[in-house]
């Protein structure tokens, strides 16, 4: 499997991600929140899982920062998102630290993210 993320895959659009936020169930890691919702419907199955990455102003003041925690968010979906069903789910990532996190720190805890999401998905099936 290729570790790409092209944009297909990146969550945007208000509808979708405010029934994200109505819909969907929440979690959290010792620095991360999450949200994922999985597919229904007629479309499930078909569609990609998508994701959305948060770093709030609150903690991190400059851009320069929010972005790099941002990018090693993605990047530890990207290199792990094989551990996920593909079944149209979709998943917000909350930094929700005040700290800046070292990229293993960060991979680690979204692949506890992930096996969870994964694992709440196959007691569902």
């Amino acid at each position: 499997m290729m570790n790409t993320f092209p944009k297909s895959e990146r969550l945007c659009g208000k509808t979708r991600i405010s029934a994200l936020m109505s819909k969907g169930r929440w979690g959290k890691t010792a620095s991360l929140r999450f949200c994922y919702l999985t597919g229904s419907g007629e479309d499930a199955g078909k569609e990609e899982n998508r994701i959305m990455v948060s770093v709030p102003k609150k903690f991190f003041r400059r851009a320069v920062k929010r972005n790099l925690l941002k990018r090693r968010l993605r990047e530890s979906y990207r290199t792990q998102k094989h551990l996920l069903p593909p079944e149209g789910i979709s998943i917000m990532f909350l930094y929700n630290s005040a700290e800046i996190l070292e990229s293993e720190s960060i991979r680690s805890q979204v692949r506890e993210i992930l096996d969870h999401i994964a694992n709440e998905y196959e007691r569902k099936q």
